[in-house]
């Protein structure tokens, strides 16, 4: 009777194996991942603005142009700032010339200080030689007030001078800043008609030509690194939880259809995109494709969680989370790790357990 039992389970088997929707748990790597639709684009990617408005003059460089940092990319026209620019260097110079200059104000009031001192030296030298023949009872009282009354104006004078001297200097040293920043001011507008790049990189995108009308609220061009590239993927709300840093990514570029690429998470945006309802991260390439593009398209998995030697059914053979068919009949099994394909199986069956697919 045992005999014939077995010979029953093996034909019973034999005819299950059969069937390609009957099939054995088996033992695999596991692995979990999230995924996200993906987009290349230039690291320090930004948006050329200008700082004033006005017509473009000029596109200094073209679309693919490799730059420097500070390398001016394109220029704006409008006289008025140019023109105050000039005549505010033209008010610095002139400050500086009657500052500085042979022909300055300040040289006519030091020979007025410089005659008022010899004067005052000369008078003060007879107003002494008067008082000491005073004093010894030469001379007439008319002749020593003369001598004192000439002497204290002079003085007088010297001082008047003095002071008028220090104060012009003051004015003048004031004007002559007040010029300069003025000028430093103006120039500083005058170079925000010029618009140049921030980093070394490549100019991707020029948005204006030559004669048309631009503002300091529209993009006028696009630059990034040339060389160095970022892998941008929107997540689910539902899974951005189980992102983290440095995980794993492996990377399929509609470019590049036959190759995966690996990367890793390199930064996670806090900000939920309310209109996608999607999360934005970036990753990074171990080895990029040797020729990208910004805006190539492809998809990409966020390994989250991998497990080796496993005990894995494919997902379509568990019914109701926690059941599988046999030909014995429904047992429940416990599952653990799971993809959109495969199912670990921690307990419930073995390798050795034959599945049927569930009818849908």
């Amino acid at each position: 009777m045992r005999f014939f039992k077995i010979i029953v389970l093996s034909l019973l088997i034999g005819g299950c194996q059969g069937n390609e929707d009957n099939i054995l748990p088996k033992r695999t790597t596991l692995t979990m991942s999230v995924y996200a639709s993906a987009t290349i684009q230039p690291d320090s990617l930004y948006q050329l603005y200008a700082a004033v408005g006005g017509i473009l003059d000029n596109n200094f460089k073209e679309e693919g142009d490799l730059v420097q940092k500070g390398d001016p990319i394109l220029q704006i026209i409008d006289r008025a700032p140019q023109l105050q620019t000039e005549n505010a260097y033209l008010a610095l110079r002139q400050s500086k010339e009657n500052l500085e200059g042979n022909a300055a104000v300040l040289k006519e009031i030091e020979d007025e200080v410089y005659a008022a001192r010899l004067k005052y030296l000369n008078d003060s030298l007879n107003f002494s030689r008067q008082q000491r023949l005073w004093e010894q009872g030469i001379g007439s009282k008319a002749e020593y007030d003369t001598k004192m009354l000439a002497f204290q104006l002079s003085q007088n004078q010297h001082k008047t001078l003095k002071a008028r001297y220090a104060r012009t200097r003051f004015e003048l040293e004031t004007k002559m800043v007040q010029a300069k920043n003025s000028y430093q001011s103006n120039k500083i507008t005058t170079d925000d008609f010029t618009v140049n790049s921030r980093i070394a990189g490549r100019v991707y995108a020029l948005y204006k030509e030559p004669g048309e009308l631009v503002s300091t609220v529209e993009p006028l061009g696009t630059i990034g690194s040339a060389n160095d590239f970022i892998i941008e993927m929107l997540i689910d709300e539902v899974d951005i939880i189980k992102i983290q840093l440095n995980q794993q990514v492996l990377i399929v570029l509609e470019a590049y259809p036959n190759e995966i690429y690996t990367a890793r998470v390199s930064k996670i945006y806090p900000q939920k995109e309310e209109r996608l309802q999607t999360f934005k991260i970036e990753a990074l390439f171990h080895e990029p494709p040797k020729l990208l593009y910004p805006g190539l398209a492809g998809e990409a998995n966020i390994v989250i969680a991998q497990k080796k030697d496993v005990l894995t059914i494919p997902r379509d053979y568990l019914m109701d989370g926690n059941k599988v068919m046999t030909p014995e009949g429904d047992i429940d099994v416990e599952v653990g790790l799971q993809n959109l394909e495969q199912v670990e199986i921690l307990s419930g069956i073995t390798e050795t357990t034959l599945i049927i697919k569930p009818t849908q």
